[in-house]
């Protein structure tokens, strides 16, 4: 038996992450149990039990994981360094295209698995409660909403943005689409179902939401 030192014990925990994840791509997160990540993994109940308590212990990690791989603060960053140099319109499309870009690029990956966590935390909100309590990271979305109120704010006092509403509802108006642009992509590309029966392109459902933040902004489309 190898010797359980630390780089082992993490490795092995690596293992079994990377296990539940790929079952969390083929099953929808909610229907996930203990027993499909055992079989994924190949080792024995008693040898997963070792290293997790739990399947949501698991996912707790599986979720540290996909933030680790889909993490777009550090292109946040980079736009919002340069945006006394750009206007309303430019503004709202780098963002719309860094976020359709990257919904694109990781719509049956990461994005799928944080729809299937929204859907689980609406049916089981204690255990979602329970799996996110120990994590103190921020979001990509928590981190843009946080960089998007500091520059809107900033902009309003100096007469640069000229919002047809508050900035309490834009933000809340952009959140909401973001998530039925990643809902209707999810159920249309990874369960071959949406409400209107089309293929959801996330990156022209972003384009049409950057004109619209355009005009909540104050400028004109």
């Amino acid at each position: 038996m190898p010797k359980v030192t630390e780089e082992y014990i993490k490795n092995k925990k690596k293992s079994i992450v990377d296990a539940c994840y790929n079952v969390c791509l083929r099953k929808p997160v909610q229907m996930v149990t203990m027993s499909d990540v055992i079989e994924e993994t190949g080792l024995s109940q008693g040898g997963i039990y070792r290293f997790y308590k739990d399947l949501d212990e698991i996912l707790r990690d599986v979720i540290l994981e996909m933030r680790s791989r889909f993490n777009i603060t550090e292109e946040t960053d980079r736009i919002f360094e340069k945006v006394d140099q750009m206007s309303v319109s430019e503004v709202a499309y780098a963002i719309c295209d860094m976020l359709g870009r990257n919904m694109e690029e990781n719509l049956l990956s990461v994005q799928k698995l944080n729809f299937d966590l929204s859907v689980l935390a609406i049916n089981e909100p204690e255990r979602v409660a329970k799996i996110l309590g120990t994590i103190t990271e921020e979001g990509n979305l928590e981190h843009l909403t946080k960089k998007m109120g500091e520059l809107m704010k900033k902009a309003i006092s100096s007469g640069a943005f000229k919002p047809r509403v508050s900035p309490e509802e834009i933000l809340k108006y952009s959140a909401s689409v973001y998530s039925g642009i990643e809902m209707n992509c999810i159920i249309s590309a990874c369960y071959n179902h949406g409400p209107m029966k089309v293929k959801y392109d996330p990156r022209k459902l972003f384009e049409v939401h950057a004109k619209t933040m355009i005009f909540l902004l104050g400028g004109e489309v």
